[in-house]
């Protein structure tokens, strides 16, 4: 978007934008979401940032009105496979507090000078810049939605000191974080503290994101859940199509384990998705938030991507019916591949039944959500214990066993901060992975929105199930780069079930 699109956008005061871009006013000296409700500004005093950081780094504070910090991140990390996305997809999952600029850097195969200067070129602030933006809005979201401890709340927004807390606070808000918190809107469900150090029994935050919102992903998640792992319930009041959703699973972070759920319900006022974990180290929630919303592409525009499909006949009356689709993510990388690995070429159902008695070599986990037992087996787990646990044709228990032999001795890794190109790279030599792997690796993993399956059963399901497209391409190209997103659609009419059957 050029400026004056911008402009128009902020003038407009569309909510579409909001975390795509943020604006800064020279004569207030702050910086605002595209939908703050306040007076238009005149152009000459207005200059757009493509991160707050950027705005930070420039001498502007937050508008104590619109808060441009509690908005959804901006889509553009997924879509962008530079450098720069890629490193704001790290560094939103914590890595530089836990690895330092240099691990950061090292990641993407850059010195952290080169690092330092790519970024500021392309955002306009450089690699701690950006992370302490990140911290900041991850301290604002727990200062509003919990009663933890403002020490608490700082470690577990990733600051070193609480020094370094109140500064930044001071800083991007100018307010004091207990003014931050007794200001902000505070959730419903405020829950007890914990004993320093460590997170309440439960924390319960509202997870903000761009409407609409299909709460079709809890179904994709339901079905492919693992018992003892993961858990997914539906309680239907008559009040909605859908009615209320949770998804709740273990999962291994940084520091340690931990399980969370997250609910929609569709009667709630205001933000009807919230995300409650459970026995999660403070250090651990930064992760744990953006995993989460990587999980269930809370980030996304829906709006353009349905714009966007809706150009193609053969899916304009499938958005219509379905506005808001979103691309499941993943919250562990090397645990997705062992899935997609499981699951290529047999049916949901099959692969889940294998991951089931897969399931058994994964360590036991206890007080976290009822019904909820074990963690995912890890790389090394399954080396040991796969030929055992696994059942099928022997040419797949061995690749499968060999992938997670390379993890687990580090010879393969892959993450949230590889390209398509550099995820080939690593996976394709595996025996047993191929195209279709690869593919649904990048979809759920690097969040990539442009991925189509096109030698997915399911898919050609889906073709037949939807209106011809003459002239139009196989491959979808007309809706790029959103054809991930026309995969999820092809899926979902797969499986809707004729009339009468």
């Amino acid at each position: 978007m050029d400026f004056w699109q911008r402009y128009r956008a902020i003038d407009a005061r569309d909510t579409r934008f909001d975390g795509q871009f943020f604006t800064a006013v020279s004569s207030t000296g702050i910086y605002c979401r595209p939908s703050c409700p306040a007076r238009t500004p005149k152009a000459v005093n207005v200059t757009f940032y493509e991160t707050s950081a950027a705005a930070h780094q420039a001498g502007y504070r937050a508008c104590k009105r619109c808060v441009p910090e509690a908005v959804p991140g901006t889509p553009a990390w997924n879509i962008r496979s530079d450098v720069a996305g890629r490193a704001m997809r790290l560094i939103n999952d914590g890595v530089i507090t836990r690895e330092g600029v240099d691990g950061l850097a090292h990641r993407l195969g850059y010195s952290a000078r080169q690092l330092n200067r790519i970024l500021s070129n392309e955002l306009g602030a450089g690699p701690l810049s950006l992370a302490r933006a990140s911290r900041a809005q991850t301290a604002r979201t727990l200062l509003v939605s919990t009663d933890m401890l403002l020490a608490d709340v700082a470690f577990a927004s990733g600051f070193n000191s609480v020094r370094q807390f109140n500064d930044t606070i001071g800083e991007v808000f100018a307010m004091t974080p207990t003014a931050v918190r007794d200001t902000g809107v505070k959730s419903d469900n405020r829950r007890a503290t914990g004993a320093a150090g460590q997170a309440p029994a439960a924390l319960t935050l509202n997870l903000p994101y761009r409407e609409p919102f299909d709460p079709g992903i809890f179904d994709f998640l339901a079905v492919r859940a693992v018992p003892g792992i993961e858990a997914a319930s539906t309680s239907t009041d008559g009040a909605d199509a859908y009615g209320s959703r949770t998804y709740a699973r273990t999962l291994r972070l940084p520091q340690g384990s931990a399980a969370f759920s997250v609910s929609y319900n569709p009667s709630a006022a205001g933000k009807p998705l919230q995300l409650t974990a459970t026995a999660v180290d403070l250090h651990d929630l930064p992760a744990l938030l953006s995993r989460v919303r990587r999980l269930f592409d809370l980030d996304a525009d829906p709006q353009a991507v349905d714009h966007g499909l809706a150009s193609d006949p053969r899916l304009t009356a499938s958005v219509g019916a379905i506005p808001g689709i979103r691309v499941p993510g993943a919250v562990d990388p090397h645990e997705l591949l062992i899935r997609a690995m499981i699951g290529q070429q047999i049916t949901v159902a099959a692969a889940r039944t294998a991951l089931t008695q897969l399931s058994a070599a994964g360590s036991r986990l206890d007080g976290a959500i009822t019904g909820l037992e074990r963690l995912f087996p890890t790389a090394a787990e399954l080396a040991e214990h796969g030929r055992e646990l696994l059942r099928g044709p022997q040419r797949r228990i061995d690749s499968i066993v060999a992938a997670a032999e390379a993890m687990a001795s580090g010879t393969l890794d892959f993450g949230y901060g590889d390209d398509l190109s550099g995820l080939e790279r690593k996976l394709l030599p595996l025996p047993g992975v191929g195209p279709w792997t690869v593919g649904y690796v990048a979809m759920r993993v690097l969040g990539a929105p442009d991925v189509f399956l096109a030698n997915d059963a399911a898919v050609r399901n889906g073709l037949k199930a939807l209106p011809t497209g003459k002239g139009l391409s196989a491959d979808f190209r007309e809706v790029s780069p959103w054809r991930s997103y026309a995969t999820m659609h092809l899926w979902r009419a797969a499986a809707v079930k004729p009339k009468g059957k």
